[in-house]
């Protein structure tokens, strides 16, 4: 049995006590691919953002708001798993101060500065050991593999899969999963659910299986 972290859902970053800076992600990804873990028998750890979804019971899942939260959680998490699978969108940007009180309207202009968050997948893959795989999502607006590929090997990622904002919320999605050549290994178009169990075969196939991790399952 593989254990698999999995980060999922949004981040927050808090300019006072009632507003933030946070992505339009749902975590229904994150979800999916805890349900094909599962599935698979084996045992997916989800760090979640803040989402309107119920994760699978017999996942382990751990909550977290900001960005760092979810740096600090995983990079402890990720230790302990075979790989890992970065599903989640955290904020890229917090402001440079935080408000004690509620920033009331005052007729002006208002100039934010904003500084940029840890980078989680960049960091974890830092720390990935040669036995661990990362496969890394990117969700990108134009010259998609271009982007992902940047991506990729900034995060020492093993793979990136590469989708677009029309997946944000919704239930159904299309996915290209690019190697480290660049190469596409898969393209992938159905629901969340049918994606996400055709990634994990794909990833059990080739990752799993090449680092000696496909063992004894777990029935669920």
């Amino acid at each position: 049995m593989a254990r698999i972290l999995i980060t999922s859902g949004p981040t927050r970053q808090y300019l006072d006590p009632v507003r933030y800076l946070t992505n339009a992600s749902s975590g229904r990804m994150g979800c999916a691919l805890a349900e094909a873990i599962l599935a698979a028998g084996h045992q997916p750890v989800v760090v979640s953002g803040p989402v309107e979804i119920d994760y699978p019971a017999q996942a382990e899942v751990v909550s977290v708001v900001t960005t760092e939260e979810m740096l600090d959680a995983s990079r402890e998490l990720f230790a302990e798993c075979d790989g890992m699978i970065g599903v989640a969108a955290p904020c890229d940007y917090r402001p440079v101060e935080f408000a004690e009180h509620k920033i009331a309207k005052n007729g002006q202009t208002w100039h934010l500065p904003l500084v940029e968050t840890p980078d989680v997948l960049a960091a974890l893959g830092a720390d990935k050991k040669p036995s661990q795989w990362l496969v890394a999502f990117a969700l990108e607006t134009q010259n998609g593999h271009e982007r992902a590929m940047g991506k990729l090997r900034r995060k020492n990622a093993n793979w990136i899969v590469l989708n677009g904002p029309e997946a944000i919320c919704e239930q159904r999605t299309c996915l290209e999963v690019l190697d480290g050549e660049g190469a596409v290994l898969a393209r992938l178009e159905g629901t969340k659910r049918e994606t996400a169990r055709a990634l994990f075969e794909l990833i059990e196939t080739r990752l799993l299986q090449a680092n000696g991790s496909d063992v004894d399952r777990v029935e669920v």
